[in-house]
């Protein structure tokens, strides 16, 4: 994307948005002051956030090859994020080549940005929606989206680290798995106060800030899969969520965040 283009983005400098928080503790440059405040604010509460935030990273690449292996081949990525090599599409058509994959995320930055999750191997493809995640009709409507991925036929539909900016996460997760097709997938990573006992302290400074983040419990995630076959190992902290040979093993508390993945009848 042109400097341009970037130039006549309003990217809302003046207030922090969670996709460049993220980006400046995981030691990105797509940020702003108000930003920097509040990472750096949230890293005195807890410390051990960016480790948090290294295993969602890594949790997401296993689901991703997770679901190649089950022989998906295409993908709805909601939140995105600001791209940070090696993203979604990168894992995904390693072993996939002719993977389809769709980003969605509602921050100009990751707009202005979006070129760098728009490269493809040359027989699979990429695209990226501007919409906001709590209004799903947005997303599902939008032409891209249907000209990418054929929802007639399995969708992996990733939600990782979203939910909790979401007050009513149920329905949301609903509305985005009404229309995919039987045989398709949800991979949630999602922050709870059950485990880090700094979280509490996080999600009110990020609510103070202007960022509400809501919390949940290990049942509340559980409820998000109803109706769906919850795969193994269920609901557990990221860590625990199909390992890798190898990986060292963190303590629960080390994360502050569950994963799961479901398939949908």
């Amino acid at each position: 994307m042109s400097q341009d283009r970037l130039d006549q983005t309003d990217l809302q400098t003046d207030r922090p948005h969670s996709a460049r928080v993220y980006d400046y503790i995981m030691g990105g440059k797509d940020n702003f002051a108000a930003d920097r405040e509040t990472a750096a604010q949230v890293l005195a509460d807890w410390p051990g956030l960016r480790t948090s935030m290294l295993a969602n990273r890594a949790c997401m690449h296993r689901m991703a090859r997770y679901f190649t292996g089950l022989g998906v081949r295409q993908f709805v990525d909601v939140g995105t994020g600001i791209p940070s090599s090696p993203n979604l599409h990168e894992v995904v058509q390693e072993t996939v080549p002719d993977a389809r994959i769709v980003y969605v995320d509602n921050d100009p930055i990751v707009l202005a940005h979006a070129r760098a999750l728009l490269t493809s191997t040359p027989v699979g493809r990429t695209a990226y929606i501007q919409a906001d995640l709590r209004s799903p009709d947005e997303l599902l409507g939008d032409p891209v989206l249907h000209e990418t991925v054929d929802l007639t036929e399995p969708v992996a539909l990733t939600v990782i680290a979203m939910l909790q900016f979401v007050e009513d996460a149920q329905s949301l997760v609903e509305a985005l798995l009404a229309p995919l097709a039987s045989g398709s997938y949800l991979a949630v990573t999602i922050p709870t106060g059950d485990l880090a006992p700094e979280s509490e302290r996080l999600a009110s400074e990020y609510t103070r800030r202007g960022i509400p983040m809501y919390l949940r419990g290990r049942s509340e995630v559980e409820a998000l899969f109803s109706g769906l076959e919850l795969l193994p190992p269920g609901v557990v902290p990221m860590p625990r969520w199909n390992p890798a040979p190898g990986d060292e093993p963190l303590p629960d508390t080390a994360t502050n965040m569950f994963a799961a993945a479901a398939r949908k009848p």
